[in-house]
């Protein structure tokens, strides 16, 4: 399954509806024509393909790629984009990036000033729950009751019990970004009857839990590490289980890094190994990098177009005097760019120390004056449509570069991270921090001792390690510094200098449009 969401499989797309969270999060359709639930998998190929669009979920954006025919409508199609939106919300609010654009209230991101009305927070609340939806009705339809109705036996109900348990994985994903997000949310499983109703809302401790009993009871469920890239294994599980962890005193108000450590020690054991080069994860032909990446969001610049993904982090990234033929694109969108206090971080900005330092600067500003103009602040070369050997995808327009959503470097810091707080072997998370580091700098120049490796050193080298993959806010809220004066970059609070913001700005707001829909639901406070 190099490329499962390349699959067509636009029978799935009958009977997965436009979630609005609202009394019509789980509904069927009316036209007695169309393919449903209840003939679509009278083709036992169904299983797989529907699965495939499970996966696709967090890919593209429709059914039509690049776009024409959208799973959430309201927004742009590319900015309606599961990927696009997270990395929005990951990133944008962070030292790590900024965005030049226009577009509506693009910008409230970093300055970190939105509302609850903010079309680009309701595209991503509404996917993440299109996504929830869509996961609810395949795990419905792949029960064991449903199986024995269809007569499925054998390899296809080996099979197919395996596709439950990564649509329960995939279920948890989408579960775990909203409760990261948006804190206590609408909940909905299997369980509720497909129908008319006004979903509850769930605590966000109480969500944690549910995520942690889901993840451990399809432990066993799931292939083997290292199966099939593209597909969530056991190690995907494990690697999620240790993110929830590391973060549970958010989540919940408990410590869980002993867990954490627990489970990154899974994955450790795993067979995976740090690929020999970081710039090879994130070309073209990173599908290769399986010595290293967990899980991936896949992309095939043939089969699975969006304008959101990977071709957005691509492209947007381009511009000013950077030759877009360089990066294996066509042409660049003139956007995303860092700041200085990221950027600071590195010892130098060449990459010639720390060769993790991908920053082109020339025609550049370090410091950014007006966010707006994109040669103010320094692009990010990390990301290309490019392979290893030096040839460009397959298309200028949409690329090949999938996107590690998991990765072990990931889990070694998170195993540094829980040693640093009382809960691992500080000895090895030393050796874990200097194999990461040893990588980036060729030698063990920038290797560290015990005492070196303190929470700050960890943050800062999460961010140096980590950049644009979507891990950033969630850190700098963990470490209590993305609100507080107690770290400042440059915008923050929407002056050149940076300021601290309410606190409220932890969460997101639910959506006012489901706020009005939905009697059950209470506002983050402060919104």
């Amino acid at each position: 399954m190099k490329k499962i969401v390349s699959i067509l499989i636009l029978l799935a797309a009958a009977w997965i509806i436009i979630p609005s969270c609202t009394k019509d999060l789980d509904t069927v359709p009316l036209d007695k024509d169309v393919v449903t639930a209840a003939n679509v998998f009278d083709n036992p190929e169904a299983y797989k393909e529907v699965l495939a669009k499970l996966y696709a979920g967090l890919a593209v954006s429709g059914q039509d790629g690049p776009a024409g025919n959208p799973d959430i409508s309201g927004i742009d199609e590319g900015f309606g984009q599961y990927l696009r939106g997270l990395w929005y919300h990951q990133e944008l609010p962070t030292d790590e990036a900024v965005i030049g654009w226009n577009d509506q209230t693009i910008k409230d991101f970093h300055h970190l000033t939105w509302g609850s009305s903010d079309v680009f927070i309701s595209a991503m609340y509404y996917r993440i729950f299109y996504q929830i939806s869509a996961c609810n009705e395949y795990i419905r339809e792949t029960s064991d009751g449903k199986l024995d109705e269809r007569g499925v036996s054998g390899d296809l109900r080996t099979d197919v019990e395996h596709y439950r348990a990564e649509a329960r994985f995939l279920r948890a994903l989408s579960y775990w970004h909203a409760m990261d997000l948006f804190g206590n949310v609408p909940f909905v499983t299997e369980e509720d009857a497909v129908g008319s109703f006004f979903p509850n809302q769930i605590q966000r401790s109480d969500l944690f839990a549910y995520i942690e009993s889901e993840l451990l009871d399809i432990e066993d469920q799931l292939l083997p590490p290292r199966s099939e890239y593209g597909r969530a294994d056991q190690a995907a599980a494990w690697a999620l289980l240790a993110k929830i962890y590391l973060n549970a005193e958010v989540y919940a108000g408990v410590n869980k890094y002993t867990e954490c450590a627990n489970y990154c020690n899974k994955v450790i054991n795993a067979g995976y190994s740090l690929h020999p080069e970081y710039k090879n994860l994130f070309l073209a032909d990173n599908d290769q990098c399986t010595d290293e990446v967990i899980f991936a969001i896949t992309y095939d610049g043939d089969n699975t177009r969006t304008y959101g993904g990977t071709n957005f982090i691509i492209h947007a990234a381009i511009g000013g005097d950077m030759n877009p033929g360089d990066y294996g694109c066509g042409g660049g969108w003139g956007g995303t760019r860092a700041t200085s206090a990221f950027v600071n971080k590195f010892p130098d900005e060449t990459g010639e120390a720390d060769g993790r330092a991908m920053f082109f600067t020339q025609g550049q500003n370090k410091e950014i004056v007006n966010i707006g103009e994109f040669t103010d602040g320094y692009a990010i070369t990390k990301w290309k449509n490019v392979t290893s050997n030096g040839s460009s995808g397959k298309s200028l327009d949409y690329p090949d570069t999938d996107f590690p959503m998991f990765r072990l470097a990931d889990v070694y810091l998170m195993y540094a991270e829980a040693a640093v707080r009382g809960s691992a072997d500080l000895g090895l998370a030393v050796d874990y921090v200097n194999e990461i580091r040893e990588r980036a700098y060729g030698n063990q120049s920038g290797n560290i001792t015990s005492g070196q490796l303190t929470l700050d050193f960890i943050l800062d080298e999460r961010a140096r390690e980590l950049y644009w993959e979507c891990h950033r806010r969630t850190d700098l809220v963990r470490f209590g510094k993305f609100t507080t004066n107690s770290y400042l970059w440059p915008w923050k609070g929407n002056v050149p200098e940076g300021k601290a913001v309410l606190d409220k700005f932890n969460l997101f707001p639910i959506p006012s449009s489901d706020i009005g829909a939905n009697p059950n639901l209470q506002q983050n406070t402060g919104y």
